[in-house]
């Protein structure tokens, strides 16, 4: 089913639109999910809280591309997850994320730095844009969508070592791209 069709269904409010959601988006949701959080539970969890989110959001919401708009829910439910959890106890999963990226992309605590944090997320768009399709690819399966490095090595037949060495090499790259565009870090 086409996601312009599934999203009628939201606004119909047929409830079939959650089990074409699932269907259709269910499997990429719950690896998502599950490479945030390293629990099949939790995951599960959040994927379910995202299509009632879904169903809270829609309308008004008429998202144009229905599978970033329910990996956005989701990964945002995982991560305040992880947080909570974190809150707990110190663990790993997104941390480790979270740590390599730390050193070249500003935080924005606070509501003051919402318009910072805009740019900053505009200037990562357009380094992003720069980038050769394969290294896009392993950055956002590495950063957005929390995939293990290994696992990345895997899918492109390389070694673990040069896999990490290229997500340093793209990292630095980053930094420099927003010190250029004289985003604070």
């Amino acid at each position: 089913m086409e996601d312009a069709a599934i999203v009628q269904l939201y606004w119909d409010r047929d409830q079939e639109a959650i089990t074409a959601s699932d269907r259709k988006y269910g499997a990429l949701c719950r690896t998502l999910s599950r490479n945030i959080l390293s629990s099949r539970e939790d995951a599960e969890e959040c994927v379910n809280d995202t299509w009632h989110r879904a169903w809270d959001t829609m309308p008004p919401q008429r998202p144009a591309s229905l599978g970033a708009y329910l990996c956005r829910i989701v990964r945002n439910l995982s991560l305040d997850r992880w947080r909570a959890r974190r809150a707990e106890k110190r663990g790993a999963g997104a941390e480790a994320l979270v740590l390599e990226l730390e050193d070249c992309v500003p935080a924005a605590p606070s509501a003051e730095a919402a318009w910072e944090a805009r740019e900053t997320a505009a200037a990562v768009e357009r380094w992003l844009d720069g980038l050769a399709p394969e290294d896009r690819w392993l950055f956002l399966r590495r950063y957005w969508y929390g995939e293990r490095v290994d696992a990345l090595a895997r899918q492109l037949s390389a070694t673990p070592n040069g896999t990490a060495q290229r997500l340093r090499r793209l990292r630095a790259s980053l930094r420099r791209a927003l010190e250029q565009e004289g985003v604070r870090l």
